[in-house]
C-alpha cells in the first residue's frame, strides 16, 4: 500500500473517532437534558447543539465507512460479472462519486465562507455555524480522497485481470 493511501486511511480513521465522540456527546447531552427536565430545568440550545453535532457525525464518518465498504450497495447484478468487469464498474462508480462529493465539498467551503462573513450563529446559544459547514467540507473532501484510492485500486485490479 502506498504511503498516501495509508495517510488517507489513517485520516479517515481519525475523523471516524471524532464522529464517534460526537455521537457520545449527543447521547450524553440528550440524557442530561431529559434528566434535568424531570427537575423542571433543561439545557438551553440542546436541539441546536444536537443538530450541529449530527452534521459532524455524518460528515466525519463518510470516509471511514467507505474504506470499510460499509455503505449500502445493491450488487445483485454486478456480482454476476467477471472480477475484471466488477473492478471496472467500481472504478467508474468511484469517479462519479468523487465528482459528486467534490462538488459538495467545494460548495460547502463557499457556503462556509459566506456564513463566516455574515457572522451567522445559532439562535439560542449563539454558536458560530461556519466551523460545522467547514467540517462538512472536510468530511466530504476526505471521502473524495478515499474514493480516489478506491478508484486506483479498482483500476489496478481491472488491469491485472486483463493480463493473460
Amino acid at each position: 500500500m502506498l504511503r498516501a493511501e495509508k495517510t488517507i486511511i489513517s485520516a479517515a480513521q481519525k475523523l471516524n473517532w471524532l464522529a464517534a465522540a460526537a455521537i457520545l456527546a449527543m447521547m450524553l447531552l440528550t440524557t442530561l437534558d431529559v434528566v434535568l427536565r424531570i427537575f423542571k430545568s433543561s439545557i438551553p440550545g440542546t436541539y441546536e447543539i444536537i443538530g450541529l453535532l449530527g452534521s459532524m457525525v455524518t460528515a466525519f464518518a463518510l470516509g471511514y465507512t467507505s474504506v470499510e465498504k460499509g455503505h449500502i450497495a445493491v450488487d445483485f447484478l454486478v456480482s454476476r460479472f467477471s472480477p475484471g468487469t466488477q473492478a471496472l464498474i467500481t472504478a467508474i462508480n468511484a469517479v462519479f462519486s468523487t465528482v459528486l462529493f467534490g462538488f459538495i465539498s467545494w460548495q460547502s467551503v463557499i457556503q462556509g465562507l459566506k456564513i463566516m462573513e455574515r457572522g451567522e450563529v445559532t439562535l439560542t446559544v449563539q454558536i458560530p455555524i461556519f466551523p460545522f459547514v467547514f467540517g462538512i467540507a472536510a468530511g466530504t473532501g476526505l471521502l473524495c480522497l478515499v474514493l480516489i484510492v478506491e478508484c486506483a485500486r479498482s483500476v489496478r485490479s481491472f488491469l491485472d485481470h486483463l493480463e493473460p
